[in-house]
């Protein structure tokens, strides 16, 4: 199975959406070529930043097949998957490759904490429902409530054939270190979902990084990861520590709006979140704003 394309910085696209929450396809386009243009190496379509959560089926359908008709082969889609129900995640994953995406990504589900083997059950079940896909783990503790284990990583990357690697958004690089170490002879791919850490986790062994960043930074995101491989270690670091600033203080803002916040501010115009979410307010869009211009980047009231 090819993984090749598995690698560099690849963003979890935001979902434009107009007042009346529909897709704005025409955002949607716009936002497409920014991201290549900017050098990202694919892009994943209803991650965490992607507001999969608030989208029904039939939307993300759409919003799939209008993101994969845009990128025209230019760089690989990646669909994310982060319901609850196995039976619901399995309808997705067909859905997303029979739409075109390359690969997906599986989140586990969040509000409930299965034991391992009942998460162990729901992954196989999905990546089992697309066999000639590579399928992607994606660990987001902070978001689910909980962790996938080393073990159980270990277990379904030894024993799934079409499992080739994941997203660890732990923010623990040990955790990490632990996930590329442990399944090195499988060639297990491991990318970093944390922005504040694509340098360190270039580091230790990670392929690449998914970044939410890079929804409206792509250029000095994507920096970052090739300075790296090309061998400019110390400009890779300087690029990541020029990020840093600009994503830390999103975390004043509610998740996950300082992202659409930000890419409005640079011009993209991608829209409001879905509600109950709100853009930040005032004084926290003065900081964001503030932030951009600190690093060099022209803001658009």
């Amino acid at each position: 199975m090819d993984t090749a394309f598995i690698k560099g910085i690849i963003p979890p696209i935001v979902t434009p959406i107009t007042k009346d929450e529909k897709i704005d396809e025409n955002a949607l386009r716009n936002l497409v070529d920014f991201l290549i243009e900017g050098g990202c190496s694919g892009i994943l379509a209803f991650g965490s930043n992607g507001e999969f959560y608030m989208m029904e089926e039939n939307e993300m359908e759409e919003g799939l097949k209008i993101i994969i008709d845009q990128t025209s082969g230019r760089v690989p889609v990646y669909m994310g998957i982060g319901s609850i129900r196995t039976s619901k995640c399995i309808r997705i994953a067909r859905m997303g490759v029979r739409c075109g995406a390359r690969s997906i990504s599986i989140l586990q589900p969040m509000f409930i904490k299965p034991t391992d083997d009942e998460l162990k059950t729901h992954i196989r079940s999905i990546a089992e429902s697309v066999p000639d896909v590579p399928v992607l783990l994606y660990n987001n503790p902070g978001r689910t409530g909980y962790a996938m284990s080393q073990d159980l990583v270990e277990d379904l990357a030894h024993t799934v054939p079409n499992l080739v690697g994941m997203k660890d958004s732990s923010g623990d690089l040990t955790q990490t270190i632990e996930f590329i170490r442990r399944n090195a002879d499988v060639n297990f791919k491991v990318m970093c979902g944390k922005d504040t850490l694509i340098y360190s986790g270039l580091g230790v062994g990670a392929v690449g990084a998914v970044c939410s960043t890079a929804n409206y930074a792509p250029k000095l995101v994507t920096s970052i990861y090739e300075k790296y491989v090309s061998g400019d270690i110390k400009g890779s670091l300087e690029a990541q520590f020029a990020l840093n600033p600009i994503r830390l203080i999103i975390d004043k803002s509610s998740f996950p709006v300082a992202t659409k916040d930000y890419a409005n501010l640079v011009g993209t115009k991608v829209g409001v979140p879905f509600l109950p979410n709100k853009p930040s307010p005032p004084e926290q869009m003065e900081c964001l704003k503030q932030e951009l211009v600190k690093g060099g980047f022209s803001v658009v009231d």
